[in-house]
């Protein structure tokens, strides 16, 4: 089996899932563990970033957040 096979399986589970997908993405146990990751990656971002990009940082967080859970 090749990658290629590999990939168009891969494919064919999502399009055959991709209403569990959802409902999983849009719950609310994704929605509290998006939080914690999210907010570890931000502070970590902030830590090692200038103090310049603390607003940018918060954006990107707050748009990925969104598309994540349910908030």
């Amino acid at each position: 089996m090749g990658i290629e096979d590999i990939v168009n399986q891969g494919k064919g589970l999502f399009e055959q899932n991709k209403d569990k997908i959802d409902e999983l993405l849009h719950s609310e146990q994704a929605e509290d563990i998006s939080d914690k990751v999210l907010d570890g990656a931000a502070d970590l971002a902030k830590k090692v970033a200038p103090d310049q990009f603390d607003g940018p940082v918060d954006d990107i967080r707050g748009n990925i957040d969104k598309a994540v859970g349910t908030e």
